[in-house]
């Protein structure tokens, strides 16, 4: 995995651009080191890093508390991503009025996503010889095998920090999901450049990505409970994924729409946007249902929904969206991945590839997800699922 995910990632950056566009052909051509390395883009890359880290350390709408830890202390954390969107927007934006050339991003994006691949490698060996002092109470259940390697990939500290800086929850929503909006935009500015105007397609991959982006960060004290924060150490695994995947893979539809324009008619589009509403309604109704219902059982929306007690005392929904299946939120997901996908058209497998991993990465984590609801809740879970027998797609899987 520490050479296939970096190695996917290029091989899709230069097959996106090449004509064929062939998402399971060679590339056309290997760049050379003189075209990978960039002193530039590593300079922009650490400019991108601390600026996102500056508005980390801006004072936060809220402070909120995670989940009890071993030693049974709770870590604080600042929720301020959606703020940290918004004035890079606007600093991006003043850039650009007076002259800054997002556009010419896009000529950057295969030394960008060296540079940062580079930097996840030097990032994660600090995070693992940082863990070497960390007590045995910080360290993650996973990560800590006695196989180096293995340990590496997967991160031996649960919540690695600097004094208040949480490095795991910084790089989970921040410079990864925001950088992929930016892409996005510089993509749609060098179309704008080369064919006059944006394409209807492009124009929709934006809004998208952006509406899913910007719910991401409004909702960002949801992150805290999820199996990234409480269970998975932060190595390389998290760490590159972050930094370089999230925003050179999940921006490959715009980036194939600049290099492959497609041709989207009105009602193809406004069927594609009702394919997004109804992955959005899902999503965002599964994830507030089960956040209101974290925070407070009784809160009046979620107080009717049927659950099922379990020995530590917590209750599992098993009404609402949760009974429908066991995973609503990954449905939503997918959809919404299958919207932003389609309007690069159907010529081509090579959009869609964000549909097939997510796809499998879901899978595998909901694999993970139900073998730890077996050991936590037993006989309750064994109840749930007889009760809620369908995963993700209801009738099918």
């Amino acid at each position: 995995m520490l050479v296939l995910l970096p190695a996917t990632m290029f091989h899709l950056l230069l097959v996106v651009r090449s004509g064929p566009a062939r998402l399971l052909g060679p590339p056309t051509y290997l760049p050379g080191l003189e075209e990978l390395w960039s002193p530039q883009a590593l300079l922009l890359l650490f400019i991108w890093l601390g600026l996102q880290v500056a508005l980390y350390l801006l004072p936060a709408r809220k402070v909120a508390e995670g989940l009890e830890l071993k030693d049974k202390s709770r870590l604080r954390y600042p929720i301020n991503g959606f703020q940290a969107l918004v004035l890079t927007a606007l600093l991006v934006g003043l850039g650009v009025s007076a002259g800054l050339p997002l556009g010419a991003l896009s000529e950057m994006l295969l030394p960008l996503a060296f540079a940062t691949t580079l930097t996840s490698f030097i990032f994660s060996l600090l995070l693992y010889v940082k863990a070497l002092a960390a007590p045995v109470s910080a360290l993650a259940p996973g990560g800590n095998s006695g196989n180096s390697i293995y340990d590496f990939f997967l991160g031996r500290e649960l919540n690695p920090r600097l004094g208040s800086f949480d490095f795991k929850y910084f790089c989970e929503l921040r410079p990864g999901l925001i950088g992929w909006v930016f892409i996005n935009l510089a993509l749609l500015i060098q179309e704008a450049e080369l064919r006059g105007s944006p394409s209807l397609a492009m124009w929709l991959v934006n809004a998208f990505q952006l509406l899913y982006v910007g719910d991401a960060l409004w909702y960002e004290e949801s992150v805290l409970t999820t199996m990234d924060i409480i269970h998975d150490g932060f190595g390389f695994m998290l760490a590159f994924g972050d930094l370089a995947w999230v925003p050179f893979t999940y921006s490959l539809q715009a980036q194939f729409l600049l290099y492959h324009p497609q041709p989207l008619g009105l009602p193809m589009a406004l069927l594609i946007c009702l394919i997004k509403v109804i992955g959005y309604y899902i999503f965002r109704g599964a994830n507030s249902q089960k956040n209101t219902f974290r925070k407070n059982p009784s809160d009046p929306s979620v107080a009717g929904l049927e659950t099922i007690p379990t020995a530590t005392g917590r209750q599992l929904l098993v009404s609402g969206w949760w009974g429908m299946v066991r995973h609503p939120n990954y449905l939503g997901d997918l959809i919404m991945a299958l919207a932003w996908s389609l309007p690069c058209g159907v010529s081509h497998l090579l959009p869609y590839f964000y549909v097939l991993y997510f796809t499998a990465l879901l899978v595998h984590r909901e694999a993970r997800d139900e073998q730890q609801c077996l050991r936590k809740y037993g006989h309750a879970w064994q109840e749930y699922c007889k009760r809620v027998p369908y995963r993700i797609i209801p009738y099918v899987y």
